[in-house]
């Protein structure tokens, strides 16, 4: 007895060795999607949408971790008070620091032509808020080139310069922020709006520079289907063209369904990449019952991205190296 005894304290001891190794899947507690990732003062952030019906989605909560396996709930970052003319939907965060501030963009009120709403800005001096409204009014309320102002990715060129991407309803735009993210610049055309839309886009668009290659991702399918995915392509310069080379986040039924709308952590320093998306629980069938999971992404020795296997494991306990 004694001998079984001790055998199951040794398993019980390395089972709970592995699990305090490993992030697991969800990483996060409740129903989220939409995740951002950024990396502030040495520790990972998430900053996600928190999944509910719309009347409901009123206020964003942030997440911080300095490992990927242990995270810290802040809640309330922001929420409609803080924005007078956002009522409901706030979602799809981004964010970036800038000197000694964060601004976090975000979607608002699931506007349509002629109503109140779009993409805003909020500032704090921490990234774990509270964020008040910057500019009093979206800083994109209308629609441009067919694209819903929502699901902005914010993206600093090796220029130093500022760009963003938005758009939903199978469009995605490109704008040139001013420094102090009050408004826009025009392109070297005089246009404001550079639709860069790529085969089979519908939402959630994200760029990143690997290689001096730009690399833009986004989800295709409906967003409560099965068929909800993230594709890629790859481009020579900011503005493309870009030319869609395939799929790299899908379901796997047996883990999780709808695997869509990432974001990216990369380790400074080396080229460990993790992918933070949302995905449905098997067997969920509400629309908003969605979580935010993390999984490594690997790339191809000619700069393709690998198909990212989904896990209920997660990734390994991870510090921030130095750069």
């Amino acid at each position: 007895m004694r001998k079984q005894i001790l055998c199951y304290l040794i398993t019980f001891s390395i089972n709970a060795f592995t699990v305090a190794q490993q992030s697991g899947n969800p990483i996060i507690s409740g129903w989220y999607a939409d995740p951002e990732a950024a990396i502030f003062n040495r520790q990972f952030w998430i900053y996600p949408t928190y999944s509910a019906k719309y009347e409901q989605q009123v206020f964003l909560d942030a997440f911080s971790s300095s490992d990927l396996v242990q995270w810290q709930k802040h809640v309330r970052i922001i929420d409609t008070s803080a924005v007078r003319w956002a009522k409901r939907a706030i979602w799809a965060p981004a964010i970036v620091q800038k000197d000694s501030l964060y601004y976090l963009f975000f979607s608002a009120n699931d506007v349509h032509p002629g109503e109140v709403g779009g993409i805003g800005v909020a500032v704090s001096s921490s990234p774990a808020g509270p964020f008040k409204d910057f500019l009093g009014k979206p800083l994109i309320g209308e629609i441009h080139n067919g694209a819903q102002p929502i699901d902005q990715f914010v993206f600093k060129n090796s220029d130093g310069e500022y760009y963003m991407l938005y758009g939903g309803w199978g469009h995605c735009n490109m704008v040139h922020l001013k420094k102090d993210f009050t408004g826009l610049l025009p392109f070297d055309d005089n246009e404001y709006y550079q639709e860069i839309t790529p085969q089979g886009y519908v939402e959630g668009p994200l760029m990143f520079v690997r290689n001096k290659k730009y690399y833009l991702m986004w989800s295709e399918g409906g967003w409560t289907g099965p068929d909800y995915c993230v594709a890629y392509a790859i481009a020579d310069s900011l503005k493309g063209p870009f030319k869609r080379i395939g799929k790299v986040l899908t379901q796997d039924a047996r883990i999780g369904r709808g695997a869509g709308h990432h974001s990216l952590f990369r380790n400074p320093g080396n080229d460990e990449w993790y992918i933070v998306y949302h995905r449905r629980p098997v067997g969920e069938t509400e629309a908003n019952h969605r979580v935010v999971c993390i999984d490594r992404m690997y790339f191809d020795r000619n700069g393709f991205i690998k198909p990212v296997k989904i896990t209920n494991q997660g990734v390994q306990k991870t510090s921030l190296s130095k750069k």
